[in-house]
């Protein structure tokens, strides 16, 4: 924040509590004529609802007395603007690391006795699968939902149709340095028509009903534009996260209109790296919990 808007800030909250201090004492103030007792107005409604000048109970006055004492006593306490980071030098950066530090100390050489075991071993331990559970619970389900069975665009992790690789390297190397994939638009090398047969021929591959004419005129176009990364048997590439498209299992639908928008419009994803986050002994526990869903099924 930069000097002008700490010192705004700071004036503005000072002239606030000094400001709500005069309009109580205002408030509170008791003025030469008014009445003090009886009905102020002379009106009564509802056949006995009148209107009094009665003052605030003494406790109540003294409790909007006691929030201004308590906001400066903050103020003077606590980092309340740029210009001044209180008497207490408290920080959220300086409470979470004693916070991770604290936790360190608890829960380290946990993790580090787990990371000496393999994780197919590591996989079959209750303890840490239930650790690698309240990992995934908190960093991953946003996007693969809490019982791992993903969302479109985001990788059901509890079957056995893996993007790179269903080895414990391959899943631990994902959530340590994250993947980008991309599947180009072919929309325009294609054209509409030509969209229509791979789109049938995709289907073909995956074993389900389509045009035969469609997909044998796809066949070809397949084979020049999409082959290089799907493989001629559209089983995919695991090294670059192409999917395999015989086994009926799709990112984002297998419907033929999804299907037909991914080749015309192409598609991107990604995955964030968690090395830094994580590092290697709470990634190697993830990647156990991990492992052990997919030897489930």
């Amino acid at each position: 924040m930069s000097t002008f808007w700490s010192w705004y800030v700071a004036v503005l909250t000072v002239a606030n509590i000094v400001g709500c201090f005069w309009l109580i004492k205002w408030a509170t103030k008791r003025r030469s004529g008014e009445a003090t007792e009886g009905d102020v107005t002379g009106h009564t409604w509802d056949g006995d609802l009148q209107e009094f000048n009665n003052p605030l109970p003494r406790w109540w006055l003294w409790l909007f007395y006691l929030t201004i004492v308590f906001a400066f006593l903050y103020m003077a306490l606590y980092p309340t603007s740029g210009i001044y980071k209180g008497s207490l030098g408290w920080s959220q950066t300086s409470q979470y690391e004693a916070e991770m530090s604290k936790a360190e100390q608890t829960y380290g050489p946990l993790f580090t006795r787990f990371a000496q075991q393999d994780i197919p071993a590591l996989a079959k331990d209750a303890q840490a699968r239930q650790i690698g559970q309240r990992l995934f619970i908190n960093y991953c389900s946003t996007c693969h939902g809490s019982d791992a069975g993903g969302a479109p665009g985001f990788p059901n992790l509890a079957d056995n149709d893996w993007l790179y690789g269903n080895k414990p390297e391959d899943i631990k190397g994902s959530i340590l340095n994250g993947r980008t994939g991309v599947m180009p638009a072919m929309g325009s090398a294609l054209g509409e028509q030509g969209v229509k047969e791979v789109t049938a021929y995709v289907i073909s591959l995956s074993g389900r009903n389509t045009d035969t004419n469609l997909a044998s005129a796809g066949k070809a176009k397949f084979e020049v534009m999409c082959a290089a990364c799907h493989q001629a048997s559209g089983t995919g590439n695991t090294m670059i996260g192409a999917p395999n498209l015989t086994d009926n299992t799709w990112l984002y639908g297998g419907s033929a209109g999804v299907i037909a928008k991914t080749i015309r419009d192409g598609r991107s994803g990604s995955m964030p790296a968690h090395r830094d986050f994580l590092g290697e002994d709470k990634a190697h526990v993830l990647a156990a919990y991990i492992y052990s869903l997919r030897n489930t099924q």
